[in-house]
């Protein structure tokens, strides 16, 4: 149950990151809609966010937990904080000077970015850049307290402080744009300053969590310090498991990057309408998969370091079990509830009836890899846990080619729905990939009884796929644009409905969902 628990806890912090970041994209796009300027926006916020990956909870994270991990098991507390205090002072050596490039090379970034974006919206682009890159330095401490504090098994913390940059961009939107429309300033610069007053928060409120555990890193100044920090053994092993997922992290936003510049090159608005849907993707993706994640990736780590393969393997199952059984049912109602939630969240103020359409369709694709995305959250950990960075790599660097096929193929056909549907396809590749790996290793041996728990799911999602097919044709949910209260609260009905529906099909199918839970 420890397990549950603790997964339950950043699952629940993560539903509530995640409905403030609903209200956060309801507000920009109800206040700006999609246009040039809000591309501009999130090309801009892109950026930081692809550098953050790679020094924040991308490679950092996947080479530091398990080291981290190692080193509390095998060397005891004391030699721990040693080693926090030195990659700390690495670390922020790097960000620094990180930083510092970004905001000189913004232009530069931004083109290899999205170099369709129109002369008004590139300048946008490159001045919000430069205001928001230094957040990649306050996200990449965060991201190094979180390792930490989860290490630590204190889970809360970090799984919170999400919401704080949520709350910042609703400030922003809600007062500061107002405020510079009236002195003749683009409103959108507000977000800017909402994104980095964010950071800022996320690190300040772990600064008390890890002083009282006297965990808080020591940053020396001193270059003499910095070269001893270097030499460590264990920063050097960090560094080491990190290249490769650097690589592969590159990978991921490489995909990204092509995706965007490609999107940046279609209908204005594309990007925005990608952006959109993927704020509605992350929300079975961030209570699902990062929750897992987040929770299995020190006790894995734990277990390696212990050579305890029985319990390395049994939660494994128990990931992968959660990821179907939660899964499966968000990806059907991202499929055929589509426009609904997009409406339903969306479709206010600026943001039209053609723009609700445009995000469906991003959003479909996204739901058809969903599976495959919330999975790959469980079995790279698999990975990482063994300090095995490269192997996910390999298949990273395969899956980024055959995304980009399918992107040749399908993008003359479905525009810009053409580039969430790829990924979710190589999602899936890419999941069934690290799977097959980790069976053919002997790592993961699955529990008896999974081809009944896979019928008794099907048969619980088939029956959702009805209600919500006819939920979405029986009410006209765009239609109701006028009645904002009444859509909402025919929203909430449908999906209590839903989960109604869902839960009391796999029971009568004989799957009881508390007793897996506990098992």
């Amino acid at each position: 149950m420890s397990l549950l628990k603790s997964a339950s806890t950043v699952s629940l912090w993560t539903l509530v990151s995640r409905i403030t970041g609903l209200v956060r994209e309801l507000l920009v796009a109800a206040t700006f809609g999609a246009s040039a300027m809000t591309d501009a926006f999130n090309v801009a916020f892109r950026i930081p966010n692809l550098f953050r990956r790679f020094f924040a909870e991308g490679a950092f994270s996947q080479a530091f937990i398990p080291a981290l991990a190692a080193s509390k098991e095998q060397d005891g507390e004391e030699a721990t904080r040693q080693v926090i205090n030195h990659v700390a002072t690495v670390l922020a050596w790097v960000l620094v000077l990180a930083s510092v490039v970004g905001v000189l090379a913004a232009p530069w970034l931004v083109l290899a970015m999205a170099s369709g974006l129109r002369q008004d919206g590139f300048a946008a682009a490159t001045s919000m850049t430069r205001w928001m890159f230094p957040y990649i330095g306050f996200m990449s401490m965060v991201a190094l307290s979180a390792g930490i504090l989860n290490t630590w098994k204190r889970f809360a913390v970090p799984a919170a402080t999400p919401v704080l940059l949520n709350v910042s961009m609703i400030l922003a939107a809600w007062l500061l744009a107002p405020w510079l429309a009236g002195r003749g300033v683009e409103p959108i610069y507000a977000m800017s300053a909402g994104v980095l007053g964010g950071g800022i928060l996320q690190l300040g409120v772990q600064i008390p969590v890890l002083r009282s555990l006297g965990l808080l890193p020591r940053i020396s100044l001193r270059w003499s310090q910095v070269r001893l920090a270097w030499a460590d053994p264990a920063t050097k092993r960090v560094v080491h498991l990190m290249l490769p997922a650097l690589l592969g992290v590159g990978v991921a936003q490489l995909s990204m990057l092509i995706n965007t510049q490609i999107a940046s090159h279609l209908a204005p608005g594309s990007v925005s309408w990608i952006t959109y849907s993927d704020r509605l993707m992350e929300f079975p993706t961030a209570m699902l998969g990062v929750a897992l994640g987040v929770v299995l990736m020190p006790r894995l780590a734990a277990a390696r370091a212990k050579n305890d393969t029985a319990q390395y393997s049994d939660m494994l199952d128990w990931g992968l079990r959660l990821v179907v059984v939660l899964a499966v049912p968000s990806a059907v109602a991202l499929l055929a509830f589509a426009q609904p939630l997009v409406a339903t969240l969306y479709h206010y103020g600026a943001f039209s009836a053609f723009d609700v359409q445009q995000t469906t369709t991003a959003l479909m694709g996204w739901g058809v890899g969903l599976v495959g995305i919330v999975a790959i959250k469980v079995l790279a950990p698999g990975y990482f846990a063994n300090q095995d960075t490269r192997t996910p790599v390999r298949i990273a660097i395969a899956v980024l080619v055959i995304t980009q096929i399918l992107n040749y193929l399908l993008v003359p056909y479905f525009q810009h729905a053409a580039l969430t549907l790829s990924i979710g396809l190589g999602a899936l590749i890419n999941a069934t990939w690290l799977l097959l790996g980790l069976l053919s290793r002997k790592s993961y041996r699955p529990r008896p009884g999974w081809g009944i728990f896979a019928l008794q799911v099907l048969a619980g999602s088939a029956l959702l796929v009805i209600y919500l097919l006819w939920a979405a044709q029986e009410f006209s949910w765009i239609g109701l644009r006028a009645e904002s209260f009444k859509r909402i609260g025919l929203m909430a009905l449908v999906l209590v409905g839903a989960a109604g529906v869902y839960l009391g099909a796999i029971w009568a199918a004989g799957l009881n969902p508390r007793q897996f839970l506990r098992r």
